[in-house]
């Protein structure tokens, strides 16, 4: 893997970074104390100058207004923006609509190319996708209670979903349904596209996440599907290739997901070092920095991050250059050795701070809130282990450690 960075990618993460640290850091305050649908004007010009500067859209194919960037760049431009939260989104290759425009991309119509994929990285429009179940478990992807049953020519979906980030305001719902129940577990469901003003959709409620509900974007709903008919033609790709489609999803967000955690590790980091530099302790002008145990956790952060960004970077080489399929260790590795580096990171960073870290006149008690999930959606941490190991073994048993290692 060649490490080097072009010149092209550099003026553009220089252009990113200074973005993010000029314009959208200072937002934080009122991003943390104000609901978010508050801040979409705000947010709006934001991203009327994102535009200007040709930087919307980084992850997505040029012909369809985007910069058209690999895996591996929009990594390390995933990694700028996830330095606040609201990166991704004045950028426009924000969750989960990034996911719903490949999807769109690779297996929509042109009809529906036209309707919902042309305006939705234009950023006219919103999406949220609708598959966690509240009373299946979300790490088996086979198990759906939500069903689809033809009438006609139309879809009659009936189902309760939960977990469907950015559901209030969005435009449309990509719903995994099953349309198929008597088919092999994997080729049961297929994806239906459902506008989110189609009588028998309706929005319960916005999730309080560890005590905050939110808004707009910044939310995740509960949905409930009451005899909600669709035309058969809002299906998107064959009937029961559902999961095909998820799985096909999968690799390129697991990047986008732990460059963006890998963001927050270096904010996180910044601050960490900051306060321990500048916190006295003592009348002589100690600071915390003059602690072995501080320094302790500055060094260990330090190698923990660079650690986690070398697998996904290389997670995301591999993926660019061999497939998905070749890359499928690595990326079940990023997914919990990332996750639990983000993890350890804020928390020393807030201990750092002692009191000051409770508080949400820093970023970091927002991304402990927040940022807790991540062992858990995508599939628990404990699943990736189990799955992986499974593998890891079974290819020892057959060929020896190389193979078990995939070297």
């Amino acid at each position: 893997m060649n490490f080097e960075i072009s010149e092209k990618m550099q003026i553009i993460l220089d252009m990113i970074n200074e973005f993010v640290d000029k314009e959208l850091i200072p937002l934080e305050p009122e991003f943390i104390n104000k609901e978010f649908v508050d801040m979409v004007p705000a947010l709006a010009e934001k991203r009327r100058m994102v535009k200007q500067m040709e930087l919307w859209a980084p992850n997505h194919p040029k012909e369809l207004g985007g910069m058209g960037l690999n895996l591996l760049e929009h990594g390390l431009v995933s990694e700028a923006l996830g330095r606040t939260p609201i990166g991704h989104y004045v950028f426009g290759c924000q969750a989960p609509d990034a996911g719903n425009i490949e999807i769109l991309h690779l297996h929509g119509t042109p009809a529906q190319k036209e309707q919902y994929l042309k305006p939705l990285v234009e950023g006219k429009i919103r999406s949220c996708f609708s598959m966690t179940e509240v009373d299946m478990p979300g790490s088996n992807p086979v198990m759906l209670e939500t069903t689809a049953v033809k009438d006609g020519n139309d879809y009659v979906i009936n189902g309760h979903k939960w977990y469907s980030t950015a559901a209030d305001g969005a435009a449309f719902s990509i719903v995994m349904a099953v349309t198929n129940p008597d088919a092999p577990a994997y080729m049961q469901a297929s994806m239906i596209i459902v506008p989110t003003n189609t009588p028998g959709y309706n929005l319960v409620r916005n999730i309080p996440v560890m005590g905050h509900r939110g808004s707009d974007y910044a939310s995740h709903g509960e949905i409930l599907f009451q005899s909600c008919r669709v035309p058969q033609e809002n299906r998107l790709g064959p009937e029961g290739h559902g999961f095909i489609m998820a799985q096909e999803r999968l690799g390129p967000g697991r990047i986008h997901h732990c460059m963006r955690w890998l963001g927050i590790c270096n904010r996180s980091f910044d601050l960490m070092c900051k306060r321990a530099n500048q916190r006295l302790i003592s009348p002589d002008g100690k600071t915390l920095a003059t602690k072995q145990i501080i320094q302790a956790w500055i060094a260990e952060s330090a190698a923990e991050i660079q650690a986690a960004r070398l697998m996904t970077l290389h997670a995301a080489w591999k993926i660019d250059t061999q497939g998905a399929k070749a890359a499928r260790y690595d990326i079940s590795f990023i997914k919990f050795m990332v996750a639990n580096t983000m993890q350890q990171v804020i928390d020393r960073a807030l201990q750092v701070h002692g009191g000051l870290g409770m508080t949400d006149d820093t970023i970091l008690a927002y991304f402990f809130r927040h940022e807790r999930a991540a062992r858990i959606y995508d599939g628990a941490d404990e699943v990736h282990k189990m799955a992986v190991a499974k593998r890891i073994l079974q290819a020892h048993k057959e060929s020896g450690y190389r193979a078990a290692l995939n070297i």
